[in-house]
């Protein structure tokens, strides 16, 4: 991979994008660091520093870099664009018109992003309205700092601009993005999670350090590289499923009698799923924030507030599985596969064409995302347990979504740097 990144500043096409990439990184950074006006950053500061983010609003601030709840500039982060994608694809499922747009091929999807970048927006809108109010109501920390968060926490003005500065940021970010993917290397949207999320590892890693000392300091780095290399390996892994089609004439020219395969990746939803159950799993800690006197709520509070509390954590990890199958069924349709094979002379040998290529593609499908999901689930629990075990807080580096992203976003960049690389060479060697 090191190797990969030296001959790529060693080409000056590659390093121009590579250094494009890294400017608009630090522009990123720049933004997610800055204060939206009318915040009182000392305050804000003030309560960042005694406080632990958890459920939602904790991975809502790892994808965020932390600028969340520090009221920056970029403070809504890329979660408003993921939650618009995930939206679209489920409804791409669900409303005709939008199924056929998919099937439209370049022009169909250019659509389905515009709608994606309106969504984004209005998602944005609500999600900011939403913090500031917590943040004039000074329950944006959950109730565990009292400071006033804003310059002037009765003036609706100072609130609307705080609102407006968070959406325009937002926009921001999707430009950003697309110059990226545009100019540079690898998905614009992607590298700016990966940006966001790698900013939270030095301040977990030095809280772990000051929490417990420096032997566990240690025993976290050789455990999370531990993990960071099982990731590596259960993202790698597929299942091929071999195809083969049958030669057909077309006029005066004959065409197949090629051999490919499908890849069934063993991680076919990726952190879908988590997203998921942690969104699920925050519902009972907002239904407690409207009557903290009742039975149910003390209740609640004791078993899926706290998160460390087994049954909380049975109970995540089923949803997780529960997601898991659900987004996979919606995402993959072999009815859908197996037509486009038996129209293009496409056949899986064995077995027949049709119904029984849908029913195997099926089987094998559920067979591989069960260890799929119980892969996530595992590697979600990983924050819950050093939770435990060395009291760390919820934004624990090297489990959940954080090491999910991290290995995805750069296996799939260096993998488009090695691309890159080789079809330079077979030009230089045709030359």
């Amino acid at each position: 991979m090191l190797g990969a990144f030296v001959n790529a500043f060693r080409t000056p096409d590659l390093r121009r994008k590579l250094l494009f990439v890294l400017f608009i990184v630090a522009l990123f950074r720049l933004g997610s660091v800055l204060p939206a006006p009318g915040v009182h950053v000392e305050n804000v500061r003030e309560c960042v520093r005694g406080v632990e983010s958890q459920g939602v609003l904790g991975l809502l601030n790892l994808f965020s870099g932390g600028a969340l709840l520090q009221l920056a500039v970029f403070a809504l982060g890329i979660m408003p664009y993921i939650t618009a994608s995930i939206i679209l694809q489920l409804l791409v499922v669900v409303i005709p018109r939008l199924e056929a747009l998919k099937k439209e091929g370049q022009s169909g999807q250019a659509k389905i992003t515009q709608y994606t970048r309106y969504l984004t927006m209005g998602l944005a809108v609500m999600q900011a309205t939403s913090f500031v109010a917590l943040a004039r109501s000074r329950q944006l920390f959950q109730g565990q700092c009292d400071l006033p968060l804003l310059r002037d926490e009765d003036s609706v003005f100072v609130a609307a601009i705080v609102v407006i500065t968070m959406v325009a940021g937002t926009g921001v970010i999707m430009w950003l993005g697309e110059l990226i993917t545009e100019r540079g290397i690898g998905n614009g949207m992607s590298m700016l999670i990966f940006t966001q999320v790698i900013a939270t590892f030095p301040s977990g890693l030095d809280q772990v350090r000051q929490t417990n000392g420096w032997p566990t300091f240690f025993v976290v780095i050789v455990v999370g590289l531990a993990v960071i290399a099982g990731v590596i390996f259960i993202e790698q892994a597929q299942r091929r499923i071999p195809v083969q089609y049958a030669r057909r004439m077309v006029g005066r020219k004959m065409f197949g009698g090629s051999s490919t395969y499908i890849p069934l990746k063993v991680n076919q939803a990726g952190i879908i799923p988590v997203i998921f159950a942690s969104s699920m799993l925050y519902l009972p800690a907002l239904a407690t924030q409207f009557n903290q006197e009742a039975v149910w709520s003390g209740w609640l509070q004791k078993y899926f507030v706290t998160m460390e509390h087994p049954l909380y954590m049975a109970t995540y990890a089923l949803a997780i599985i529960f997601f898991t199958y659900f987004y996979v069924g919606i995402t993959f349709n072999p009815t859908e596969v197996a037509d486009n094979m038996k129209k293009y002379g496409g056949f899986i040998p064995g077995i027949r064409a049709g119904k029984p290529t849908e029913e195997y593609l099926a089987y094998v499908l559920s067979r591989i995302t069960f260890p799929g999901a119980l892969y996530l689930a595992v590697i979600s629990l990983i924050p819950l347990i050093a939770l435990v075990l060395i009291n760390a807080n919820q934004n624990f580096p090297f489990g959940g979504t954080s090491i999910l992203i991290m290995v995805g976003v750069g296996l799939e960049t260096v993998k488009q740097i090695e691309s890159q690389l080789q079809q330079r060479n077979y030009e230089g060697f045709l030359r």
